[in-house]
């Protein structure tokens, strides 16, 4: 089978955080570019962690209830990112999907440098792509 590349079907251009962002100022990057969920890197887009809709959906939902100013991205942001390579198998990653929660997976360099995301249905875009033209052949 053909080896199929995260490189060939990532989003090169994902929404990004920074740890001292303010979780209203990343609330409104979900909503404009409708991810689900983002890296969140240094200043040398090092990956530093993972925020995701649903971490600012719970923490705005609590401040409303307290009335109170919501925190910052470091505060919410998981620090234990799973993250692939751009080298590595989409069909190895489809498999990890099924086994580990993430729906969105940062892309980084050997360094840990983002390169960008791949997402479940990114990973089921570039399946179907290969399974339409093996088909074909």
């Amino acid at each position: 089978m053909v080896s199929i590349q995260v490189k060939d079907y990532m989003n090169h251009y994902p929404v990004t955080f920074t740890s001292e962002m303010v979780v209203e100022e990343a609330a409104l990057r979900f909503l404009k570019t409708k991810q689900i969920g983002g890296p969140v890197v240094d200043a040398n887009y090092h990956l530093i962690g993972f925020l995701s809709e649903s971490d600012v959906l719970a923490k705005m939902l609590q401040s409303i209830y307290h009335n109170e100013h919501v925190t910052d991205v470091a505060a919410l942001m998981r620090k234990e990112v799973l993250s692939v390579k751009p080298y590595d198998s989409v069909i190895e990653l489809a498999q990890t999907m099924l086994q580990n929660k993430p729906k969105v997976y940062p892309v980084v360099d050997d360094d840990g440098n983002l390169l960008g995301t791949i997402c479940r249905n990114d990973v089921l875009h570039a399946i179907d792509k290969h399974m339409r033209s093996s088909f074909k052949s």
